[in-house]
């Protein structure tokens, strides 16, 4: 099975804790490992790992957002898998 890690960064109105707790949410219920945050600016940050397919499903479901929210940013890793995140967390800050 193929991993993979995404970064995403999410512009819009998505400050608070309903995206970000939604998003951490559905990583759970993907089996995705990582953390989700708000940035000071406004965006919220998300890195996940995981099996490739369900990494890309909570990519997908975060470009769905909620309106005006938007994906600026999405980086994928080429690195192996570190597989050293564990459960999907919120950070603050």
């Amino acid at each position: 099975m193929q991993n993979l890690r995404v970064h995403l960064i999410v512009e819009g109105r998505v400050q608070g804790v309903w995206f970000r707790d939604s998003t951490r949410r559905q990583a759970v219920e993907l089996g995705v490992n990582g953390w989700v945050r708000n940035l000071p600016d406004g965006r919220v940050e998300v890195l996940a790992e995981g099996a490739a397919d369900k990494v890309e499903r909570l990519a997908a479901w975060c470009r769905q957002g909620p309106p005006a929210a938007r994906v600026s940013k999405v980086v994928r890793d080429d690195e192996p898998w570190r597989g050293d995140l564990g459960t999907f967390a919120v950070r603050y800050g």
